[in-house]
């Protein structure tokens, strides 16, 4: 059956639904952890009033990678990542030109995993890497998304 790709969920029969929305904070299991050529796309809105994203990749009670995107830190906005391994915070890295978030705008962010290193992109363009100090990475098995967005999809595929 053909259908028309500009209208919404592709099937004029259908009325027209809001988006739907994922429940906040969110939980993604990651069964096999992270591994090369992983792409894990997230659609979502930042909220109008939004202090804050963030999106955690944990293996336990360890947090291999912190992804903190702040709209007002004095002033300033930052993404600030890091990683927390048994119990203990790293240097956080906060260098970026860009800060492709807008409150109140929807986002398409893309992560694709590597043997080395988290890469980031942000509506179509790259926006940073996240070299891995994590070193067992199937063992990174929880997406943790919370904070001022609301979220529509989150999908994992793996890249040929």
């Amino acid at each position: 059956p053909a259908t028309n790709p500009t209208w919404p969920g592709g099937n004029p029969s259908q009325p027209a639904a809001p988006q739907t929305s994922l429940v906040v904070p969110y939980k993604q299991t990651l069964p096999q952890g992270i591994y090369d050529k992983l792409l894990i796309t997230i659609a979502g809105t930042i909220k109008p009033n939004a202090k804050m994203i963030t999106l955690d990749f944990l293996a336990g009670n360890d947090l291999a990678f912190h992804f903190n995107p702040r709209f007002n830190e004095e002033g300033r906005k930052v993404i600030v990542r890091n990683s927390c391994v048994s119990t203990k915070w790293g240097k956080e890295e906060r260098e970026l030109q860009q800060f492709p978030f807008v409150q109140g705008q929807p986002f398409e962010m893309k992560i694709l995993c590597t043997n080395s290193e988290f890469k980031v992109a942000v509506n179509n363009s790259h926006l940073l890497e996240f070299k891995h100090r994590f070193a067992n990475l199937r063992a990174i098995n929880v997406l943790h998304i919370y904070n001022d967005l609301t979220l529509s999809n989150v999908q994992m595929q793996t890249l040929s």
